[in-house]
C-alpha cells in the first residue's frame, strides 16, 4: 500500500554503513524515476550514482546534515551512508527544473524503503567543492544528492504541539521525532 511506503520514508541520517547497497539496486531506483513525470516531458535530469567506498568519501563533506540539529555535523564514520544519487540538471536542455527533482526524489526513496532501504534528500550542498571533488561538467547543475543506506536509527511521527513548533528533534535515546501537522489544519475550506 502507497500509505505504508510513504510512513516508512523518513528522512534517515545515520546508516548501516558497512551493508553495500550494488550499483544494480542504484540504477533500478532511478529506472523509477526515469519514468516519473517530468515538466513538458523534457526530462533534463541526469544521475551520478556512487556506492564505492572511495567515491562516497568525495561526497560525504560538503553534505550538511540536519539544520535543526545544531550540535549535530552529522553521522559518524560507520553510520554514513553506503550510497549517493546526485541529481543534476541537465542545462543544455532546460535552464530551470521546477519539480522534476522533488519528484525524482520521491520516486527514487519510495522505491528505496519498498527494497528496504532508506534515505534523506538533501538539499544543504557546497555545490562548487562538489563539483570540484567529483569534476562535474559545468553544464550539470547540481540539484539534490539523495543519501542511501540501511536505516541506523528509529524515526517516528508525531503531532505538531500546541505551540506549533515543527523543529524534529532528537530524544536522549536518539529516536527522531518529526512533527507534522494535521490533515483539517492543511486543508483549507471555504
Amino acid at each position: 500500500m502507497i500509505k505504508d511506503l510513504v510512513l516508512k520514508n523518513r528522512s534517515y541520517r545515520r546508516f548501516y554503513q558497512e551493508l553495500r547497497i550494488e550499483s544494480q539496486t542504484l540504477r533500478e531506483l532511478v529506472d523509477l524515476s526515469r519514468l516519473s513525470a517530468s515538466g513538458s516531458n523534457l526530462q533534463p535530469l541526469k544521475y551520478m550514482l556512487s556506492c564505492d567506498n572511495e567515491k562516497n568519501t568525495l561526497i560525504f563533506p560538503h553534505l550538511a546534515w540536519a539544520g535543526y540539529l545544531k550540535d549535530w555535523p552529522g553521522p559518524d564514520e560507520g553510520e554514513r551512508p553506503s550510497a549517493y544519487i546526485i541529481i543534476l540538471g541537465d542545462t543544455q536542455i532546460r535552464d530551470s527544473f521546477g519539480s522534476d527533482p522533488g519528484i525524482a526524489a520521491q520516486s527514487i526513496l519510495l522505491g528505496a524503503v519498498e527494497k528496504g532501504w532508506g534515505g534523506c534528500i538533501i538539499g544543504a550542498i557546497e555545490r562548487k567543492r562538489l563539483r570540484d571533488s567529483l569534476r562535474i561538467l559545468s553544464r550539470y547543475e547540481i540539484l539534490l544528492v539523495l543519501a542511501l543506506g540501511k536505516p541506523k536509527e528509529t524515526v517516528v511521527i508525531e503531532k505538531v504541539k500546541s505551540s506549533g513548533d515543527i523543529k524534529y528533534w532528537r530524544d536522549i535515546a536518539a529516536v527522531h521525532h518529526v512533527p507534522k501537522r494535521s490533515l483539517d489544519e492543511i486543508i483549507i475550506e471555504e
